[in-house]
């Protein structure tokens, strides 16, 4: 009888350890074929592509997102808890604005830079995501990543991000007239610098849009942008789809905008006769039918979404703009990159991957470090400032 229940016992641990074994190789195998690959570059201009493919050798490589963390909104979500964060010790500047409103520029000059001369120290110009600051771990990778080369950050904060909101008027999308100005700021100031933009998520729209809307009048000499959504109408219609898209990352990032308004309640109070469905907005179309559009002079919510939008304005631009996408982003589906109209146009060269989420693209087994987004970013603006951008004015 013992005998009996010890090969039981032996055959019930052979079975259990061949379900555990099945269930690792066809894992394994499932991340090997259909996660891990080489991302895919969108790009028709040939300088552009051939610069990118010679000085980013991170083009050439498989993007190999964390084995157990590929997922999409596990990517997005992850990325937000686990990644460490540099410390950076910034210099902060008050810039006051012609409207009386006020923003906040926080500086890493890196003064231990290789380039001694700050006059002509190249220079990153850093955009933050819709609620961001210069302290997201996102950021403080990448301002990282520019020391390390010996560039010059300078980090752009939003109307109230950081410091007191003086204005009702906030910021958008598709607004660029603070942008603009700090822009002409910092080049009057350092006239012989080289400046490179970069931007996350909304950051990257607003400078997108501001690239495509100042064209040869840009004072830039590159533009990045990463996790943008490139069709507004698109990517609200992902982030109202039930489930974690609705109820997680719509919701907190509505509950975020919500707060703000709230935080600054007399500013607001006398312009919008109905703050209080404001404060009721539980997506980000409802606060932006609400808020956004109205604060903004738009007639609805769609004549923002539609003036907010990029994928309509590649044309336009007039530097090289490299952009980094996920075909899993959860705020911007893979149906609304525009890979079509980046193959139709100079100026713009796409890198798609399959998986990294929104400004996720975190890769090795403990994703705590710098990521595939933060490399991307390191090789391409030393690229810029090193044998750019002569190297790709058209003929």
């Amino acid at each position: 009888m013992d005998e009996d229940k010890t090969s039981t016992s032996f055959f019930d641990k052979i079975s259990s350890f061949s379900i555990v074994l099945f269930f690792v190789i066809s894992y394994l195998t499932y991340y090997f074929l259909f996660v891990v690959k080489k991302p895919r570059l969108a790009c028709r201009d040939k300088k552009f592509r051939n610069f990118l493919l010679d000085y980013c050798p991170i083009l050439h490589e498989k993007f190999k997102p964390t084995i157990w963390c590929f997922e999409s909104r596990a990517q997005t979500i992850v990325r937000s808890i686990m990644k460490s964060s540099p410390k950076i010790t910034y210099e902060s500047e008050l810039v006051v604005l012609p409207d009386g409103g006020q923003l906040l520029l926080d500086w890493f000059d890196n003064n231990d830079s290789k380039f001694k001369d700050v006059k002509t120290r190249p220079t990153v110009l850093l955009l933050p995501g819709l609620t961001g600051t210069s302290n997201e771990s996102y950021i403080t990778h990448l301002v990282h990543q520019a020391a390390q080369q010996g560039y010059r950050s300078v980090v752009f904060h939003n109307r109230g991000m950081g410091t007191q909101l003086l204005t009702p008027k906030t910021y958008c999308a598709a607004n660029v007239e603070d942008l603009t100005y700090v822009i002409n700021l910092l080049k009057d100031r350092f006239p012989e610098a080289p400046f490179i933009g970069a931007g996350i998520s909304l950051g990257g729209m607003m400078l997108f849009n501001y690239l495509a809307k100042l064209g040869d009048q840009c004072r830039l000499e590159a533009g990045m942008c990463i996790s943008v959504a490139w069709n507004v109408f698109e990517s609200v219609l992902e982030i109202e789809k039930p489930g974690l898209n609705r109820h997680v990352l719509n919701r907190t990032l509505a509950k975020g905008l919500v707060s703000h308004v709230k935080n600054n309640m007399a500013l607001f109070d006398q312009h919008l006769d109905d703050i209080d469905d404001v404060l009721k907005s539980s997506t980000i179309r409802e606060f932006d039918s609400r808020f956004t559009a109205k604060m903004f002079g738009y007639s609805s919510c769609d004549d923002y979404y539609h003036a907010a939008t990029l994928h309509n304005k590649i044309h336009a631009l007039r530097v090289p703009v490299l952009v980094l996408s996920a075909e899993d982003d959860p705020f911007s589906p893979s149906h609304a990159i525009p890979a079509e109209e980046a193959e139709q146009n100079d100026n713009i060269a796409i890198v798609i991957t399959s998986h990294g989420g929104h400004i996720g693209f975190m890769e090795g087994l403990f994703p705590r470090h710098e990521g595939y987004m933060d490399r991307l970013f390191a090789q391409y603006v030393k690229a810029v400032f090193t044998h750019g951008p002569q190297h790709l004015k058209q003929d």
